[in-house]
């Protein structure tokens, strides 16, 4: 067997050339494996890489099938040349003994290789990792961190006015009566400017079968934001529309999906997006819901109904809406293109095209929702 201190960069090489995505963090867990668990037994070998490099069930066979050609090949398949004969393990600064937790010398917590100590950000490892693609772990992690995005929605000028020491607009009535308390001397003009108010946030997300693989984490998100700001309105797109605004109004993300999910009888089935945004036009967005406000459209756009249908409503909803940003995770795909008939209606309508499949695609949609002055 190659020198112990080559072997976990090796097999991690070999594995990215069998095409597993296994990056670098994956590859200090397993050194960190392997030095805990020794490289003498098989058995040991295996089960810290499977513990530590596969990520999903579909990837086991070409786990194995590498595993057998690196470790019982004849060849040093993979490994650097000889050149290189010492690996500098990185090792998470943040897992170190707590404060009160006694400390061994350096001699015993680093016997062998030198050590480099690194401080890494779980965000940033999952930040543009497809939600599709995650495991139940990192799901959860991800869920979370939606929590911590920031909401600081949008503004828009409100009729009301309030005293200002800015040269907006001159308050004439105020500038008399100050005139009058001093004899009828003008000493300092007074000046009003309008309020800023929350600019209202409409959410449209479809739960239909294709967006299964999205629809926790865009849930999630929807409840985060609905949370952090106020004026915010949610309906459900499927088969029916459904306002879920105040099942979402609950800080515990856990509680708040599961009174969804009670709510909501199409959740997983099919979509009629064109009768979907007549309804909404009809009921709520024209009488005033959507007047003025940020309209986000969550959804693959594929649609059983009519597109021309859609493409009428969407110009619709389009005239009174201040901003329509759609959302589709399909869009971060190699090659995408938006050919889906509903799609392709919709997008003469939409301000904003954007991909809502990883926490970084998250993190920019929140940005637009805020910026959405410009």
């Amino acid at each position: 067997m190659a020198d112990a201190t080559r072997i976990p960069v090796a097999f991690c090489r070999a594995l990215r050339t069998a095409g597993l995505a296994v990056s670098v963090a994956d590859t200090v867990d397993y050194a960190r494996a392997l030095t805990a668990l020794g490289l003498t037994q098989r058995n040991r070998l295996y089960w810290a890489g499977r513990a530590t490099l596969v990520r999903d069930p579909e990837h086991v066979g070409t786990y194995d099938a590498t595993f057998a050609e690196f470790f019982d090949g004849a060849t040093s398949h993979g490994l650097p040349p000889e050149a290189s004969t010492s690996l500098i393990v990185a090792h998470d600064a943040s897992t170190e003994a707590e404060p009160d937790e006694p400390r061994p010398p350096d001699s015993e917590r680093h016997p062998t290789a030198p050590g480099l100590a690194v401080r890494w950000s779980r965000a940033e490892v999952l930040a543009d990792r497809d939600f599709a693609s995650l495991s139940a772990e990192e799901f959860d992690e991800a869920r979370r961190l939606i929590g911590e995005l920031k909401f600081d929605g949008a503004t828009r000028r409100s009729r009301r006015h309030r005293p200002s020491r800015r040269r907006n607009r001159l308050d004439v009535r105020a500038t008399v009566r100050a005139a009058a308390r001093h004899g009828g001397e003008l000493v300092r003009p007074a000046y009003r400017a309008p309020i800023r108010k929350p600019r209202r946030v409409v959410i449209l997300c479809d739960v239909s079968g294709s967006m299964e693989p999205y629809t926790r984490a865009l849930l999630r998100f929807v409840q985060a934001t609905v949370v952090a700001r106020r004026s915010v309105e949610v309906f459900t797109l499927g088969t029916r529309l459904t306002r879920i605004t105040a099942a979402l109004d609950s800080r515990d993300p856990d509680a708040a999906l599961a009174a969804v999910a009670a709510r909501v009888p199409d959740l997983g089935g099919g979509t009629r997006l064109g009768e979907m945004f007549r309804a909404f036009n009809d009921q709520w967005g024209i009488r005033g819901t959507a007047r003025g406000a940020i309209v986000v459209v969550v959804s693959d756009g594929w649609d059983r109904g009519e597109p021309d249908l859609l493409g009428r409503e969407m110009a619709r909803l389009r005239r009174v809406a201040h901003r329509i940003v759609w959302v589709n995770p399909l869009k971060a795909g190699e090659g995408y293109a938006p050919l889906a008939r509903g799609m392709a209606a919709a997008l003469p309508s939409v301000d904003d095209f954007v991909a809502g499949h990883s926490l970084a695609s998250l993190r920019d949609l929140a940005h637009i929702i805020q910026g959405a002055d410009r």
